[in-house]
């Protein structure tokens, strides 16, 4: 079964990414990994009712036709964690 992992990533220390990023390519192909999207500016709602409140408006509905007749997808709906206080 296929396996779609999700990250969000906040950038505390460039330098230390930057080499983490240099070498992660390497080792995420030795085990079959594919990388099927980056996004610096990602969309997010505040919260599940916002999402639907978009996802089923009469406005998304309409034009949604066209995307399911033109490609076929996989939409992930991940809860995200509140920060520790």
């Amino acid at each position: 079964m296929t396996v779609y992992v999700i990250v969000q990533l906040k950038m505390t220390d460039h330098s230390a990414y930057d080499r983490y990023q240099a070498r992660f390519f390497d080792v995420f192909r030795k085990f079959s990994g594919r990388l099927l999207s980056a996004d610096d500016n990602p969309t997010m709602f505040p919260d599940e009712a916002a999402f639907h409140a978009w996802a089923d408006s009469p406005e998304y509905l309409e034009i949604a036709k066209d995307r399911k007749a033109g490609a076929q997808g996989v939409v992930l709906l991940a809860k995200g964690f509140a920060p520790s206080a």
